[in-house]
């Protein structure tokens, strides 16, 4: 349930005026982070896997924090939607460009000088650039929180972007492009992308013309697109109060741009049918990389759970999935084969794979589909739905046992709008997967037809290779 709890304090333009200019010092923000806080307005989530306060700061930033006092430990996330995606035509790799700098010199601190800083502070600051999101994380001690916070408001305003550091990133990715032509998975994603979605956002590629036509200029104004404070959601766990993080969080972002839009890209829709052949991409090597991928659904639709389950059966479970024993322990035909199904509501897609030898590569393929057969003609059975189920729910704790962790959980189901109750709701609707509705979804989601293939390598017995 919520409860409400106001707390006074001084007026909000006292605060906002200390806040005005980050601070540069220690002593400088120790001091901001002491004086009270606007009136702040706190919302409490008495969960049954974990407390969580809402709030927004006087400068109207959204934060979901976990105050954990046993951990002397506080770790922030902070993320902006708008990703690569956001990336002008014929800019590929502008924001790489971006999230690499941040932490490579702020205000008066050159790179040497900001790694110097966040190893005397004993904290870390990185940020990142995924398909729809830009983030950045910190993770500091409690004792440190107001100079940590301190530095991390120079980057987010006061990026260097030098010369320097820059031009490392360009020859780091200058390497990357030369070696992703002999990565099989990066070739597999490539023909995936170009057969299923071409055209789409989600499948750009930096080039060697958009990285040669990047600039530190362009890195700063692409900064300001991406990062501003309209945009900005804040997860955080640790030993500090709403109070404490609101000042340090408004301190943060004051030199922030108030508003700013970056493009959103359209749901990908992959074919209900796919083709009956395989994508085969040549890549002398003795080993073939096969890859899987079929239409899913998002979170909101009633079969995702039954789904979720499903796939652990299926290829989800490790040495317990159907993919697992049949395909390397009773066949030998590879080490690894796995399964996963990806709810993002953009690109919603049941998918997988394994490598096999090169002669092996049409067994490994008609053993995958011959799996998706069996379920749809024999479902699951008792024993492997109750198995399934104490894993999922079993294991679930395991990814919240640091500070840095159940932010990063808390962050995803911000992202996903998943509701703040969705970690009491979670394992519940785990239980309440019935056979039924496993063996239904299995007859309806794994119909091998459905299934795109793509193989990189030298495979034998695929016919001629495209």
């Amino acid at each position: 349930m919520l409860k409400r709890l106001l707390s006074s304090s001084a007026a909000a333009a006292i605060f906002l005026a200390a806040c005005a200019t980050p601070p540069a010092t220690h002593a400088d923000l120790d001091g901001v982070s002491k004086a009270p806080p606007a009136l702040l307005e706190v919302a409490f989530y008495d969960g049954d896997f974990v407390d969580i306060q809402q709030f927004d700061t006087p400068g109207g930033v959204s934060v979901w924090l976990v105050t954990e006092p046993s951990i002397p430990i506080v770790s922030v996330q902070m993320a902006w939607r708008g990703g690569s995606i956001a990336d002008p035509d014929g800019l590929e790799g502008l924001g790489q460009a971006v999230v690499y700098g941040m932490n490579e010199g702020a205000g008066d601190l050159d790179s040497l000088g900001f790694q110097t800083a966040m190893e005397d502070l004993n904290m870390s600051f990185g940020c990142s650039n995924g398909s729809e999101w830009t983030s950045c994380s910190a993770t500091m001690l409690s004792d440190n929180a107001a100079a940590s916070m301190a530095l991390v408001a120079s980057a987010l305003t006061a990026p260097r972007f030098d010369q320097g550091p820059f031009e490392r990133f360009v020859r780091e990715q200058e390497v990357s492009l030369r070696t992703r032509e002999t990565s099989a998975g990066y070739l597999a994603w490539r023909a995936q992308s170009q057969a299923l979605y071409p055209g789409h956002p989600f499948a750009r590629e930096v080039s060697p013309e958009s990285l040669a036509a990047l600039t530190p200029d362009l890195a700063r104004a692409h900064k300001d697109a991406l990062m501003t404070k309209d945009r900005l959601i804040v997860t955080a766990v640790g030993a500090i109060s709403p109070e404490e993080l609101a000042v340090l969080i408004d301190a943060a972002i004051a030199g922030l741009p108030e508003t700013g839009e970056v493009p959103a890209a359209a749901p990908v829709k992959l074919p209900e049918v796919a083709a009956t052949e395989p994508v085969v991409v040549s890549l002398p090597q003795p080993q073939s990389l096969v890859r899987f991928i079929g239409p899913a659904m998002d979170r909101s639709n009633p079969d995702f759970f039954p789904a979720f389950v499903l796939n652990y059966t299926f290829g989800g479970g490790g040495f317990e999935s159907r993919l697992v024993k049949t395909l390397r322990v009773e066949k030998g035909l590879t080490y690894g084969v796995s399964s996963s199904i990806d709810p993002n509501p953009s690109f919603t897609v049941w998918s997988g794979g394994g490598q096999t030898k090169n002669e092996s590569a049409g067994e490994f393929i008609t053993g995958i589909r011959d799996e998706m057969q069996k379920f749809i003609e024999g479902g699951v059975t008792e024993a492997e739905l109750s198995d399934a189920k104490a894993y999922l729910i079993g294991s679930y704790p395991l990814g919240f046992d640091s500070n840095a962790k159940i932010a990063g959980n808390i962050m995803s189901i911000r992202q996903d709008d998943l509701g703040i109750d969705y970690f009491d709701r979670r394992n519940a609707l785990i239980e309440a997967v019935t056979l039924e509705d496993v063996n239904r979804v299995a007859a309806t989601y794994l119909a091998p037809e459905r299934f795109s293939f793509f193989v990189v390598g030298e495979p034998e017995g695929l016919g001629p290779v495209e």
